[in-house]
């Protein structure tokens, strides 16, 4: 535990203020990821334009949670897990889908299977992906611009996932009940 705080619009610095608006805004109340984030106002900010800009990929509910939960999973982020499986479940995403994820079991269909696939190889491989898994990808119907956007996604997973680690945090009230 690295005692990183977790803030308040009270004790945050000023420049991270709005930007905990912007989360109580979208989810009510500010989850201790953000808190403890707006230590760094830069940080807060590229976080949540990361996760802006994802939702607004070409990918649909299920696929962002294939890559996110593929991420979080693999990342063995305790906090990740259950924030985005409540995520998925405000998304309307089958919580079969999420189950399969948690549990490294198989996707539901053979194109969800292939961008869990390349996600993985992504991630495990640090980039490094042979011709013939990439080609796999293409298909299963995903093109190049998907490839590029599973690394928005993997952008914005590094800063939680990592971030979550040096800080321990906290898992917040309303993700309690998606902890298994």
């Amino acid at each position: 535990m690295n005692n990183l705080q977790v803030h308040t619009l009270a004790t945050a610095p000023e420049a991270s203020q709005p930007l905990l608006q912007n989360s109580i805004k979208s989810f009510g109340s500010i989850p201790s990821l953000h808190g403890i984030m707006a230590e760094s106002p830069v940080v807060l900010e590229a976080y949540q334009m990361l996760h802006k800009w994802f939702q607004e990929s070409s990918f649909n509910a299920e696929e962002l949670t294939v890559v996110w939960q593929t991420i979080n999973v693999e990342h063995e982020c305790h906090y990740c897990v259950p924030a985005h499986a409540a995520i998925a479940k405000m998304m309307k995403v089958d919580d079969a889908l999420t189950t399969a994820l948690r549990n490294r079991q198989s996707m539901p269909n053979a194109q969800l299977q292939a961008l869990h696939d390349t996600t993985l190889l992504i991630v495990r491989n640090r980039g490094r992906v042979d011709e013939a898994d990439i080609a796999s990808f293409y298909a299963a119907g995903y093109t190049q611009k998907h490839l590029l956007e599973i690394i928005l996604g993997l952008s914005q997973k590094v800063m939680s996932n990592y971030i979550n680690h040096l800080a321990d945090t906290q898992i917040d009230e309303r993700f309690a009940a998606f902890v298994e």
